[in-house]
């Protein structure tokens, strides 16, 4: 495969992407680097976010209140998803190295990559006594 020209806005997007542990949308990417790239568009970062999923370099949380969210971390881990505020956390429990022995013995077959996520109330939710689909 050709080698891409890293320009500085992708470069800036690859780089809010894995400075963070927020897991963020496309939107959120681009509200933060828009006052340092005004040219900016939300295209571009939609563009290039599908670049790096394609590429191996961020994988795609899943949709979570009506937005794609986005993990610079490829490492295989799982994700809890708030359903009411929406904010995504990593699961890096080394329980989960298990459940690919036990899905490996109940098919047979062999475990190469995991998606695993989990969805419930985060801890501020449950602390403010927030029900499903309410925000803060």
């Amino acid at each position: 495969m050709e080698a891409r020209k890293f320009s500085k806005k992708r470069a800036a997007i690859l780089e809010a992407l894995r400075s963070t542990h927020e897991h963020p949308s496309a939107e959120m990417l681009y509200s933060r680097l828009k006052s340092e790239f005004p040219d900016l568009s939300l295209g571009t970062v939609y563009r290039n976010l599908a670049m790096f999923v394609a590429d191996g370099d961020v994988v795609s949380v899943g949709t979570v209140l009506g937005q794609e969210r986005y993990d610079a971390d490829t490492a295989p881990h799982a994700h809890f998803i708030c359903s009411c505020c929406g904010r995504v956390l990593d699961v890096c429990s080394p329980n989960l190295a298990g459940l690919d022995r036990q899905i490996e013995a109940e098919t047979g077959g062999i475990v190469t990559s995991r998606s695993l996520s989990f969805t419930g109330k985060c801890v501020d939710c449950l602390a403010a006594g927030r029900a499903n689909g309410d925000t803060a």
